[in-house]
């Protein structure tokens, strides 16, 4: 061994880099376009709530700060799509499922107390602004991180205890 390596290869001191074998990755195949989706909704929300909060922030305060806490968690679905691994997937499944459930919360009160409401949020209407897409993005960023780490688990009967009768 080289001296000032570790046996992963990497110099001392550094993070040990995850292993690739057994996990594809969140970045692949329709990964790319979940982060990318997710991107654009994070730069698109962070933009609308930046310009709102500093321009009209008197006229709906509550549905501005909505935009900027969905910008939020749009930035952390991202960071954790595009990083992968276990660590990865977990952030992302937070993040999609506060948002499924902010896009049902908010999309169902702002449907049921409109006054609340005087302008629309990223979420109101569950995502009617948007084209329902913040209603569909967690539910597809959900079920393509379930299927990423079955995946990385493998098959549930690699692990079964052998049972023979």
């Amino acid at each position: 061994m080289a001296e000032g390596r570790g046996t992963d290869g990497g110099a001392l001191g550094r993070p040990a880099r995850e292993s690739t074998d057994a996990d594809p990755g969140t970045i692949r195949g329709p990964g790319r376009v979940l982060v990318a989706l997710y991107g654009v909704f994070a730069l698109a929300a962070g933009a609308r709530a930046a310009v709102q909060l500093s321009t009209q922030f008197d006229e709906a305060p509550l549905a501005y700060l909505l935009s900027a806490a969905a910008a939020v968690v749009y930035v952390i679905a991202t960071v954790g799509l595009a990083r992968g691994g276990r660590g990865g997937r977990r952030t992302a499944v937070v993040a999609c499922s506060v948002e499924l459930a902010g896009v049902l919360v908010v999309g169902t009160l702002s449907l049921l107390d409109p006054a609340a409401f005087p302008d629309a949020t990223v979420w109101s209407g569950y995502g009617q602004g948007y084209g329902y897409v913040p209603l569909l993005l967690p539910v597809l960023g959900l079920l393509w991180l379930r299927r990423r780490s079955q995946v990385a688990d493998g098959p549930a009967w690699r692990d079964a205890p052998d049972r023979r009768d």
